[in-house]
This record gives structure tokens, C-alpha cells and sequence, in this order.
């Protein structure tokens, strides 16, 4: 049933004002269909939340701090976070909810799929500074997903099972995103298993094509309904739901007995559309549903932790929210206006110019980052060394492969090779031009983490920066699972100058 003009003009009276005065659960309460879990790193979703939104912790010392908004309502605090990670790393360690019924999102458990890259076997959790953005100007932080994190509660509340409805929506990096299963936010198992087709509703982002896909390269919103990624009635192609990438985009799942569709849109301008408003898909499972009511983010239901891509709000609601509702909360996140921030920090590392890149931990200060064949190391080098070794030492400063706002690193001896990572090793090779590539030789200098110099961090992997380590290369996480983690120096082996190149 269409809502009435009077509700109507309420709710779009709501959404054009100030995105403090009112936040998208309000709209949705108004709608009498409440949020039963709100997740935003960026800002409150209530008018009158105040609470903490997420919290982080640091690697100096593994303690925690949590992070509210600037005032009710608003922004979140970004430069607490700013002041208490300064000189280290940090991570989300929660994602708070902020409908009161504390279906939190914390580490993801080992699943069916695949157990965690961390060495109990949970997923890693993301950088807390790898998804900077601003909301009217101020700074905040969202959630970036690389492959191997997850964030998940198997306990939560209010939240729908079997056939009931329910809506959901998540402001996502229309940019962020793979072919990789599955980068989802929403109702999935409670047992981190494969428990059957019906047994999840959770929006998927990226360009997956082995069950459905929509028209075009991808990427596209679909919906995990489990064993299955669909843009329409069956697992096949919708051509009504287009490919999308928004820098940031709105996404919109909902289901209600025998029914379900996708909406989607600019999060930064417009309106809603809808990309599939129908029956449910007609293979065993689906009608009913058998939704089992926990929470996920970036993972599959089964712990399948390939996927990759960029959180900055999400909800899930009780009850199929209305079209008009949908469109006063799009209203609102368009007023919140998002937009893009420098992902780099620290000294200049200019594009066009040729750098060596000196290691600043005691005792390896005459030592620059080079290559030998593939093999990224760092060896002692200086004007007297061979033109073949100063030459291994230089590289060349480009726009990032995979992302523009950062760099690339073009070997000054092997033009057209590029240092790249593969599996977190630094290594040299030639450009495929594929996306992965791409993406794997993307680095973001930063504010050196030794407080001099700049640290270099991975696009892909924002909890990763180069690092030497037994005179290899690597990029290392902070006190992470492998031996390259380790913490003893952390901060001055993945710190640089970055200078003048010796070729």
C-alpha cells in the first residue's frame, strides 16, 4: 500500500533537512519499519545517537579506544581516531550497533568455506584508516574489505528468521569490489555453514558471474540468498539490473514472503531506482525462506572470504520497508554528502619523479629497497656502487595502476615491470593490465610510521606497508600471522626516505 501524501511529505521533510536533525532509522521508524541493526563508522544513523560507532585498536600496545560521533547525530570523531593511532597502526576491532539491540559486528569465526587468515583461524579486521572519506566536509572513516576480512554476530536480536520480511541497506565504494565470493552485509547462518538455499538475505557487491549476474562487465547489486547470487527471479542474467559503480553507491536489498527486490542508486546525488521487484526464485528453498537471523559483513554465509570492498553505513530493518521510505532515506544519505579525501599523507611522492626508497632501521640506514631479477630486497648501495645496482635501486614514480589517487613503482631498469605483491611478497614483474595486477601494485605513501619519512601502504591491503625483514620485502601487518608481522621494529623496518633516485 502507497504511503499517505501526509506521511509522505513527512518523511521527505525528514530527509532534505540537516542529516543531523533526522538519520535513516528515524526515517525508517517512521515508516513502522524499524532498524534492528545500524552499522556507520562515518556517522550516527539515529538523530539522537551518541554512542560510541565503532571501536579501534591500536598495535603499539594492543590497546582500544571507541569512537562516537562529534555530537549527537552527526559525524564521527575522526580526530580521536587520528590522535590515538598516531605513530601506529590501527584496526576496527568493532562495528557498533546503534539500534540498542547490540548486534554488534566483531571478527568473523572460521566458517564451512574457509577458516581465517589469523593464526586462531578467525578473518582479519580492517585498517581503520583505509577507507577515508568526508561527510559535509568533515572526515570520517569507512570500512575497507580485502580478502580475508569479516566482521560477523551469530547472536543477535530482533533481527528476521524463516519467511519473515525485512529491508536493508549499505552505502558502499562503488569502485571497491572483484569477482571473489562474497562481499555481502546482511541476514545469513548462524552456524557459519552452507545450511541451504533460502537460508541467507544479504546484499552482494562485486562482479560474480558463477551463479547470475546483470547486464553488462559487472559490477552489479545482487542479493546472497545462498547458494546462489540473484539479480532477478532465476540464476541467470536480469539485463534490468545494470552495471554500477558510483564512487559511492546506496544498495537495497528487501524480502517479504514470495517476494524481494534490488533498488540502488547514487549516494552522492539522485534518486532510487529499481533493478527487480518480483516473486521470489522458483528452485527449492526460496519460498519460504529459512533466514536464520545473524549478521555479516564481507564474508558469504559460509565464511567465504574472497571477496573484497568498502562499508561506510549500513542497515537491516524489521518489517518490508515502503518505496516512499526507501526514497526519504536516500534523500538523507545524499544529504550527509559523501565525498572523496586524499588517501595519501606524509612527504610528497610526486608522480613523474624517480625515487630511491633508504630504510631507516638502525644499523640498515645505508641500505635502499632494490630488486634482483623478481625479488624485491633492500642492499646497501651508493654512488660508488655498479650502474647495474644503482639502476635496481631507482624506480620510477607513476599513477597508481589501480587507483589514481595513488601511485605505482616502474622499475628504472625493466620499464614496463612494476613492484607488485603477491601473496604479501614484494616482487618485480611485468604488467599484465588486468585488475588484480593493477590493484596489487597500487601504494598509498603515508606519514612515515616511525614519525619520520613515509610509510607506503598497499591499496588493496591498508593494514599492509612495505617492509624489510631478514633484507627481503614485504608488505607486513602489524604483529599479523606470518613472521614478517612480527612486531620487534615494526614501525622503523616499514619506514623510508624517500629520495632522490641513483639512475
Amino acid at each position: 500500500m502507497a504511503a499517505r501524501p501526509s506521511l509522505r511529505l513527512a518523511l521527505a521533510f525528514i530527509a532534505i533537512s540537516s542529516f543531523v536533525a533526522a538519520g535513516p532509522c528515524d526515517i525508517y521508524a517512521d515508516g513502522n519499519t524499524p532498524c534492528v541493526a545500524a552499522h556507520g563508522t562515518t556517522r550516527a544513523l539515529y538523530s539522537a545517537y551518541s554512542g560510541p560507532l565503532y571501536q579501534v585498536q591500536r598495535g603499539s600496545d594492543n590497546t582500544t579506544t571507541e569512537i562516537s560521533p562529534l555530537s549527537a547525530g552527526g559525524v564521527a570523531d575522526a580526530d580521536a581516531q587520528d590522535t590515538f593511532c598516531d605513530g601506529t597502526t590501527c584496526l576496527i576491532s568493532v562495528i557498533y550497533d546503534q539500534s540498542g539491540n547490540g548486534n554488534d559486528l566483531t571478527r568473523a569465526p572460521p566458517g564451512g568455506a574457509a577458516t581465517g587468515p589469523e593464526s586462531d583461524g578467525y578473518d582479519n579486521l580492517a585498517s581503520a584508516t583505509g577507507a577515508p572519506v568526508t561527510l559535509d566536509g568533515s572526515k570520517a572513516y569507512g570500512v575497507f574489505i580485502s580478502p580475508g576480512t569479516g566482521y560477523r554476530n551469530d547472536e543477535t536480536t530482533g533481527v528476521a528468521t524463516g519467511d519473515e520480511p525485512e529491508g536493508m541497506y549499505a552505502v558502499f565504494d562503488g569502485t571497491h569490489y572483484n569477482d571473489g565470493c562474497c562481499f555481502d552485509y546482511g541476514n545469513a547462518e548462524t552456524s557459519d555453514t552452507d545450511t541451504g538455499n533460502g537460508h541467507m538475505e544479504a546484499i552482494y557487491f562485486g562482479d560474480n558471474t558463477f551463479w547470475g549476474s546483470g547486464a553488462g562487465d559487472g559490477p552489479w547489486i545482487m542479493a546472497d540468498l545462498e547458494n546462489g547470487l540473484f539479480s532477478g527471479e532465476d540464476l541467470d542474467v536480469n539485463t534490468g539490473d545494470p552495471s554500477i559503480s558510483y564512487r559511492f553507491l546506496t544498495a537495497i536489498i528487501k524480502g517479504e514472503a514470495d517476494h524481494w527486490a534490488i533498488r540502488g542508486a547514487n549516494a552522492a546525488s539522485g534518486s532510487l531506482s529499481t533493478y527487480y521487484d518480483g516473486v521470489r526464485p522458483d528452485a527449492t528453498g526460496y519460498d519460504p525462506m529459512s533466514k536464520e537471523g545473524s549478521i555479516l559483513l564481507g564474508i558469504g554465509g559460509d565464511n567465504s572470504i574472497s571477496g573484497q570492498g568498502t562499508l561506510y553505513e549500513g542497515v537491516v530493518t524489521s518489517g518490508y520497508p515502503s518505496d516512499d521510505t526507501e526514497a526519504s532515506v536516500q534523500a538523507n544519505i545524499v544529504a550527509a554528502k559523501y565525498a572523496t579525501t586524499s588517501l595519501t599523507s606524509g612527504p610528497s611522492v610526486d608522480v613523474g619523479s624517480s625515487v630511491s626508497f633508504q630504510a631507516t632501521t638502525s644499523g640498515y640506514t645505508d641500505y635502499y629497497l632494490a630488486h634482483d631479477g623478481d625479488t624485491v630486497n633492500i642492499q646497501v648501495v651508493d654512488s660508488s656502487s655498479s650502474t647495474t645496482l644503482q639502476e635496481q635501486a631507482s624506480w620510477n614514480v607513476v599513477t597508481g595502476l589501480g587507483n589514481s589517487a595513488c601511485v605505482s613503482f616502474e622499475s628504472v631498469d625493466t620499464p614496463g615491470s612494476y613492484i607488485v605483491h603477491i601473496d604479501f611478497v614484494l616482487q618485480v614483474a611485468a604488467g599484465d593490465g588486468t585488475k588484480q595486477f593493477n590493484e596489487d601494485a597500487t601504494f598509498c605513501p603515508q606519514d612515515g610510521l616511525s614519525g619520520e619519512g613515509n610509510s607506503i601502504r598497499a591499496w588493496g591491503y591498508p593494514t599492509r606497508y612495505f617492509r624489510h625483514y631478514a633484507e627481503l620485502a614485504y608488505i607486513a601487518s602489524n604483529s599479523g600471522p606470518h613472521a614478517f608481522d612480527a612486531p620487534t621494529s615494526f614501525n622503523d623496518d616499514a619506514t623510508w626516505i624517500i629520495g632522490d633516485s641513483f639512475a
